[in-house]
Protein backbone atom coordinates (compact mmCIF):
# COMPACT_ATOMS: atom_id res chain seq x y z
CA UNK A 1 0.00 0.00 0.00
CA UNK A 2 1.46 3.35 -1.04
CA UNK A 3 -1.36 5.76 -0.28
CA UNK A 4 0.02 7.37 2.88
CA UNK A 5 1.87 10.65 2.31
CA UNK A 6 5.62 10.27 2.08
CA UNK A 7 7.66 10.96 5.19
CA UNK A 8 4.87 11.46 7.67
CA UNK A 9 6.07 10.40 11.10
CA UNK A 10 4.11 7.61 12.79
CA UNK A 11 4.24 6.54 16.42
CA UNK A 12 3.41 2.90 17.16
CA UNK A 13 3.33 1.75 20.78
CA UNK A 14 3.96 -1.84 21.78
CA UNK A 15 6.13 -3.20 18.95
CA UNK A 16 8.28 -5.60 20.92
CA UNK A 17 7.51 -8.99 19.36
CA UNK A 18 8.60 -10.47 16.05
CA UNK A 19 5.11 -11.89 15.42
CA UNK A 20 3.15 -9.04 17.02
CA UNK A 21 0.61 -6.65 15.55
CA UNK A 22 2.87 -3.72 16.47
CA UNK A 23 5.67 -5.08 14.29
CA UNK A 24 3.26 -5.64 11.39
CA UNK A 25 1.97 -2.07 11.70
CA UNK A 26 5.50 -0.68 11.64
CA UNK A 27 6.21 -2.61 8.45
CA UNK A 28 2.97 -1.58 6.77
CA UNK A 29 3.41 2.12 7.52
CA UNK A 30 7.07 2.04 6.52
CA UNK A 31 6.03 0.45 3.21
CA UNK A 32 3.64 3.39 2.78
CA UNK A 33 6.52 5.82 3.16
CA UNK A 34 6.12 6.81 6.80
CA UNK A 35 9.04 7.37 9.15
CA UNK A 36 8.59 5.16 12.20
CA UNK A 37 8.97 5.68 15.94
CA UNK A 38 7.98 2.66 18.01
CA UNK A 39 7.97 1.81 21.70
CA UNK A 40 8.56 -1.49 23.45
CA UNK A 41 8.66 -2.79 27.02
CA UNK A 42 10.55 -6.05 27.51
CA UNK A 43 9.84 -6.27 31.24
CA UNK A 44 6.19 -7.04 30.47
CA UNK A 45 6.98 -9.58 27.76
CA UNK A 46 9.23 -11.57 30.08
CA UNK A 47 6.25 -12.47 32.26
CA UNK A 48 4.11 -13.70 29.37
CA UNK A 49 3.77 -17.25 28.08
CA UNK A 50 5.03 -16.49 24.57
CA UNK A 51 8.71 -16.60 23.68
CA UNK A 52 10.47 -13.26 24.16
CA UNK A 53 13.12 -12.06 21.72
CA UNK A 54 15.10 -9.44 23.64
CA UNK A 55 16.95 -8.40 20.48
CA UNK A 56 13.87 -7.87 18.32
CA UNK A 57 13.42 -4.08 18.78
CA UNK A 58 16.97 -3.43 17.58
CA UNK A 59 16.53 -5.83 14.66
CA UNK A 60 13.24 -4.19 13.70
CA UNK A 61 14.88 -0.77 13.65
CA UNK A 62 17.55 -2.07 11.28
CA UNK A 63 14.96 -3.74 9.07
CA UNK A 64 12.85 -0.61 8.74
CA UNK A 65 15.80 1.66 8.04
CA UNK A 66 16.86 -0.73 5.27
CA UNK A 67 13.57 0.04 3.50
CA UNK A 68 14.62 3.70 3.17
CA UNK A 69 12.64 5.31 5.99
CA UNK A 70 13.91 6.86 9.17
CA UNK A 71 13.29 4.89 12.36
CA UNK A 72 13.83 5.32 16.09
CA UNK A 73 12.50 3.55 19.16
CA UNK A 74 12.52 3.65 22.93
CA UNK A 75 11.79 1.31 25.79
CA UNK A 76 9.06 2.79 27.94
CA UNK A 77 6.61 1.57 30.54
CA UNK A 78 3.22 2.86 29.41
CA UNK A 79 1.94 2.67 33.00
CA UNK A 80 4.20 5.58 33.97
CA UNK A 81 2.31 8.86 34.34
CA UNK A 82 4.97 10.72 32.34
CA UNK A 83 5.16 8.15 29.54
CA UNK A 84 3.22 10.29 27.03
CA UNK A 85 5.47 13.32 27.45
CA UNK A 86 8.60 11.18 27.31
CA UNK A 87 7.50 9.51 24.08
CA UNK A 88 6.55 12.72 22.29
CA UNK A 89 9.71 14.50 23.45
CA UNK A 90 11.78 11.61 22.09
CA UNK A 91 9.93 11.60 18.75
CA UNK A 92 10.52 15.32 18.28
CA UNK A 93 14.17 15.02 19.22
CA UNK A 94 14.90 12.13 16.85
CA UNK A 95 12.50 12.44 13.90
CA UNK A 96 10.36 15.58 14.20
CA UNK A 97 6.67 16.35 14.70
CA UNK A 98 4.48 13.25 14.30
CA UNK A 99 1.32 12.97 12.21
CA UNK A 100 0.05 9.49 13.12
CA UNK A 101 -0.43 7.81 16.50
CA UNK A 102 -1.18 4.09 16.79
CA UNK A 103 -2.10 3.00 20.33
CA UNK A 104 -1.20 -0.67 20.17
CA UNK A 105 0.47 -1.34 23.55
CA UNK A 106 -1.72 -3.34 25.91
CA UNK A 107 -1.65 -5.07 29.26
CA UNK A 108 -3.48 -8.38 29.64
CA UNK A 109 -3.47 -11.09 32.30
CA UNK A 110 -6.07 -13.70 33.07
CA UNK A 111 -8.36 -13.00 36.03
CA UNK A 112 -12.08 -13.86 36.26
CA UNK A 113 -14.36 -12.94 39.12
CA UNK A 114 -12.66 -15.24 41.64
CA UNK A 115 -9.22 -13.77 41.03
CA UNK A 116 -9.95 -10.11 40.22
CA UNK A 117 -8.52 -7.64 42.72
CA UNK A 118 -7.48 -3.99 42.93
CA UNK A 119 -3.88 -4.65 41.90
CA UNK A 120 -4.97 -6.38 38.70
CA UNK A 121 -7.49 -3.67 37.86
CA UNK A 122 -4.95 -0.89 38.46
CA UNK A 123 -2.31 -2.59 36.27
CA UNK A 124 -4.75 -2.87 33.36
CA UNK A 125 -6.09 0.63 33.84
CA UNK A 126 -2.63 2.21 33.91
CA UNK A 127 -1.67 0.92 30.46
CA UNK A 128 -4.88 0.24 28.55
CA UNK A 129 -6.78 3.35 29.64
CA UNK A 130 -4.56 5.99 31.18
CA UNK A 131 -1.55 5.34 28.96
CA UNK A 132 -3.62 5.37 25.77
CA UNK A 133 -5.75 8.35 26.77
CA UNK A 134 -2.92 10.58 27.97
CA UNK A 135 -0.79 9.85 24.89
CA UNK A 136 -3.75 10.57 22.60
CA UNK A 137 -4.66 13.92 24.13
CA UNK A 138 -1.06 15.07 24.48
CA UNK A 139 -0.47 14.18 20.82
CA UNK A 140 -3.54 16.25 19.85
CA UNK A 141 -2.61 19.18 22.09
CA UNK A 142 0.92 19.43 20.74
CA UNK A 143 0.25 18.85 17.06
CA UNK A 144 -3.44 19.63 16.45
CA UNK A 145 -3.77 22.12 13.60
CA UNK A 146 -0.15 21.42 12.63
CA UNK A 147 1.02 17.92 11.76
CA UNK A 148 -1.39 15.63 13.63
CA UNK A 149 -3.82 13.77 11.37
CA UNK A 150 -4.64 10.30 12.73
CA UNK A 151 -5.19 8.56 16.07
CA UNK A 152 -5.92 4.82 15.87
CA UNK A 153 -6.31 2.55 18.89
CA UNK A 154 -6.57 -1.23 19.15
CA UNK A 155 -9.54 -2.82 20.91
CA UNK A 156 -10.64 -6.45 21.25
CA UNK A 157 -14.29 -6.93 20.35
CA UNK A 158 -15.38 -6.86 23.98
CA UNK A 159 -18.57 -5.03 22.98
CA UNK A 160 -19.62 -7.91 20.70
CA UNK A 161 -19.33 -10.95 22.95
CA UNK A 162 -18.26 -11.93 26.48
CA UNK A 163 -14.64 -12.78 27.22
CA UNK A 164 -14.73 -14.92 30.41
CA UNK A 165 -11.59 -14.73 32.49
CA UNK A 166 -10.65 -11.30 31.12
CA UNK A 167 -12.69 -8.90 33.28
CA UNK A 168 -10.02 -6.24 33.80
CA UNK A 169 -8.89 -6.40 30.19
CA UNK A 170 -12.35 -6.12 28.62
CA UNK A 171 -13.40 -3.32 30.97
CA UNK A 172 -10.36 -1.19 30.16
CA UNK A 173 -10.46 -1.92 26.44
CA UNK A 174 -14.19 -1.16 26.39
CA UNK A 175 -13.40 2.25 27.81
CA UNK A 176 -11.21 2.95 24.76
CA UNK A 177 -14.19 2.39 22.47
CA UNK A 178 -16.18 5.04 24.37
CA UNK A 179 -13.15 7.35 24.48
CA UNK A 180 -12.68 7.02 20.71
CA UNK A 181 -16.20 8.23 19.92
CA UNK A 182 -16.12 11.38 22.03
CA UNK A 183 -12.49 12.27 21.30
CA UNK A 184 -13.26 12.04 17.58
CA UNK A 185 -15.97 14.68 17.97
CA UNK A 186 -13.64 16.98 19.89
CA UNK A 187 -10.80 16.65 17.38
CA UNK A 188 -12.78 16.76 14.13
CA UNK A 189 -12.43 20.58 13.90
CA UNK A 190 -8.67 20.08 14.12
CA UNK A 191 -8.72 17.74 11.13
CA UNK A 192 -7.65 14.79 13.28
CA UNK A 193 -9.52 11.53 12.81
CA UNK A 194 -9.88 9.13 15.75
CA UNK A 195 -10.77 5.49 15.18
CA UNK A 196 -10.34 2.09 16.77
CA UNK A 197 -9.69 -1.33 15.24
CA UNK A 198 -10.76 -4.68 16.65
CA UNK A 199 -8.62 -7.27 14.79
CA UNK A 200 -10.39 -10.29 16.24
CA UNK A 201 -8.55 -13.46 17.21
CA UNK A 202 -5.06 -12.87 15.86
CA UNK A 203 -2.15 -15.29 15.96
CA UNK A 204 0.58 -13.18 17.52
CA UNK A 205 2.34 -15.99 19.36
CA UNK A 206 0.12 -16.26 22.42
CA UNK A 207 -2.13 -19.07 21.16
CA UNK A 208 -1.66 -22.68 22.18
CA UNK A 209 -2.12 -25.34 19.51
CA UNK A 210 -5.45 -26.24 21.11
CA UNK A 211 -6.72 -22.67 20.90
CA UNK A 212 -5.47 -22.33 17.33
CA UNK A 213 -7.22 -25.53 16.23
CA UNK A 214 -10.48 -24.59 17.94
CA UNK A 215 -10.56 -21.11 16.45
CA UNK A 216 -9.70 -22.37 12.98
CA UNK A 217 -12.45 -24.99 13.20
CA UNK A 218 -15.04 -22.26 13.83
CA UNK A 219 -13.56 -19.61 11.54
CA UNK A 220 -16.00 -18.56 8.77
CA UNK A 221 -13.07 -17.89 6.42
CA UNK A 222 -11.24 -21.05 7.40
CA UNK A 223 -8.37 -19.32 9.18
CA UNK A 224 -7.59 -17.07 12.11
CA UNK A 225 -6.32 -13.53 11.86
CA UNK A 226 -2.70 -12.67 11.14
CA UNK A 227 -0.95 -9.48 12.30
CA UNK A 228 -0.75 -8.30 8.70
CA UNK A 229 -4.56 -8.31 8.45
CA UNK A 230 -4.80 -5.67 11.16
CA UNK A 231 -1.80 -3.76 9.81
CA UNK A 232 -3.32 -3.35 6.34
CA UNK A 233 -6.50 -1.85 7.79
CA UNK A 234 -4.56 0.48 10.07
CA UNK A 235 -2.35 1.63 7.18
CA UNK A 236 -5.50 2.52 5.25
CA UNK A 237 -6.99 4.43 8.21
CA UNK A 238 -3.72 6.34 8.49
CA UNK A 239 -3.80 7.34 4.82
CA UNK A 240 -5.29 10.37 3.09
CA UNK A 241 -8.03 8.18 1.62
CA UNK A 242 -9.46 7.67 5.13
CA UNK A 243 -9.84 11.38 5.92
CA UNK A 244 -13.67 11.08 6.11
CA UNK A 245 -13.65 8.14 8.54
CA UNK A 246 -13.72 9.09 12.22
CA UNK A 247 -15.37 8.00 15.44
CA UNK A 248 -15.55 4.39 14.28
CA UNK A 249 -14.75 1.08 15.95
CA UNK A 250 -14.05 -1.22 13.02
CA UNK A 251 -14.52 -4.91 13.78
CA UNK A 252 -12.21 -6.60 11.28
CA UNK A 253 -12.70 -10.18 12.48
CA UNK A 254 -12.90 -12.35 9.36
CA UNK A 255 -16.57 -13.03 9.99
CA UNK A 256 -16.23 -14.19 13.60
Amino acid sequence: MNNAPQHRIAIITGASRRQGIGTAICRALAAAGCDIFFTHWSAYDRFMAYKVDEHWPALLEEELRATGVRCASMEVDMSEVEAAARILDAVEATLGAPAILINNAAYSTRDGYKALNAKTLDAHYAVNMRGTMLLSVEFARRYGGKTARRIISLTSGQSLAPMPGELAYIATKGAIEAFTLTLSAELAPEGITVNAVDPGATDTGWMTEEIRRDLTLHAPMGRIGQPEDAARLIAFLASDEAAWITGQVIHSRGGF
